[in-house]
């Protein structure tokens, strides 16, 4: 699959996965779906829920490390920063051969560009969170959420 198209997938995922409403109620719900998932496929990851100013769901599996936790929280902030999956952001920069940096107007310290990190969007509102899986490549992280999140918003 080609950038644009990958990017272009992204795009419709995030078009498609939105909430009607979205509260700690939601957060601990998805939260522990990703943590079933993961235990499934055997997966050492950190889940972070959370919203530009407070964390609603956080886990560390067997096998996640602190550098996890530090991955999720620079992932997390190019979504809550971007109002796009951090997946979404890097492959656009990839595109531009460019990454995260002061050219740019961010810290490659508090912001990543690495796959995992996948926005809640509310109908009529936006953003409001973003749900980070950390811990496989940056690829699998991603597909992870969406996976939950699709068998989540179906009904």
């Amino acid at each position: 699959m080609s950038t644009a198209e990958l990017i272009d997938q992204i795009a419709a995922e995030e078009a498609r996965l939105v909430f009607r409403a979205f509260s700690e109620a939601e957060a601990l719900e998805i939260g522990m779906a990703l943590v079933a998932t993961a235990r499934v496929e055997g997966a050492r990851v950190v889940i972070n829920i959370r919203t530009p100013d407070r964390t609603l769901f956080h886990a560390a599996l067997p096998g996640a490390t602190p550098d996890n936790d530090e991955w999720a929280r620079r992932k997390s902030n190019t979504t809550l920063r971007y109002h796009k999956s951090s997946l979404a952001v890097g492959e656009a920069l990839r595109q531009k051969g460019r990454v995260p940096g002061p050219d740019i107007g961010v810290d490659q310290m508090n912001f990543s560009h690495h796959g995992g990190s996948f926005p809640v969007r509310v109908a009529g509102t936006g953003v409001v969170a973003a749900i980070t899986v950390s811990g496989l490549a940056q690829a699998e992280d991603h597909g992870m959420i969406v996976k939950v999140l699709k068998d989540y918003l179906k009904g």
